[in-house]
């Protein structure tokens, strides 16, 4: 698929070189170097124009890697940080120069689970005169006991990969339900990202799910690659993701809301 001009991968990822950047002693997993280089030759490859870093958890709160490819190309790259209840207001100034505009908080469970409630709702006070937003990260079977939570978010929230859903159980299992009930928020964001990690190759189970959160959700939602799919077991082309989009989105002005003119707007590009 051909990308229109200024395509945005809104989640990506950088990491290290561990001998620049070395990885957290709490992680929870080691990745392959994975630095700005290699992304930007990916995007390159697959025609993408601007680009969302998210810090991952293999970095904890480090955020220099993720700052330093953003600082490669300050026009077309923004980030997602990760902090914890020490960060300094000084500290959040400087990533917000540095071109960070939201913060992620982990509650997979097999990347270490739900943070600290009062640690999680220190931090969204704490950015709230930024203008940022906060993307959550959840295993599908805790959309519905995190709703509560997540409703009384005063901010802008972000779905990490379509909620996590398996999508060999459709569009009526209760986890999507919850998650489409969400959509109803006027704060609320999904990634329509992670078909790689919600469905098994060539991933078009996922098709069904990501089509109906961009019906819910049409001027709300973003599209991503994950690259380099930390903790993945199969292997994957990003171009066959790509491709994935006219497949569930098929209209040229959906898919320019998707891939151009909804990152722009929570972003600032």
């Amino acid at each position: 698929m051909a990308l229109p001009a200024h395509a945005t991968d809104a989640h990506c990822h950088v990491f290290g070189p561990a001998a620049v950047f070395p990885y957290a002693s709490e992680r929870s997993y080691t990745p392959a170097d994975a630095p700005k280089e290699a992304l930007a030759a990916q995007h390159q490859r697959l025609g993408i124009g601007r680009a969302v870093i998210v810090q991952a958890s293999c970095h904890g709160t480090d955020n220099r890697a993720m700052l330093d490819c953003i600082a490669s190309a300050p026009v077309r790259y923004r980030g997602v940080a990760i902090v914890d209840a020490s960060v300094a207001s000084k500290d959040l100034e400087a990533l917000h120069t540095g071109g960070v505009r939201g913060v992620r908080f982990n509650f997979v469970r097999h990347l270490g689970g739900a943070p600290d409630a009062r640690v999680f709702q220190h931090v969204i006070e704490r950015i709230c005169p930024l203008g940022w937003h906060v993307v959550l990260h959840l295993d599908a079977i805790d959309i519905a006991p995190l709703a509560e939570m997540i409703r009384a978010l005063p901010i802008p929230f972000v779905i990490d990969h379509m909620g996590r859903v398996d999508a060999t159980g459709g569009t009526e299992q209760p986890a999507f339900r919850a998650l489409l009930e969400l959509t109803r928020l006027p704060n609320c964001w999904i990634k329509v990202c992670g078909a790689e990690r919600i469905s098994s190759p060539p991933f078009t189970s996922a098709v069904p799910i990501a089509a109906a959160i961009m019906a819910a959700l049409p001027d709300r939602t973003m599209w991503g690659t994950d690259f380099p799919h930390p903790n993945l077991r199969h292997p994957v082309d990003e171009a066959d993701l790509v491709d994935l989009v006219a497949s569930f989105l098929p209209d040229k002005a959906a898919q320019q809301r998707l891939l151009v003119d909804n990152p722009a707007r929570l972003y600032g590009f």
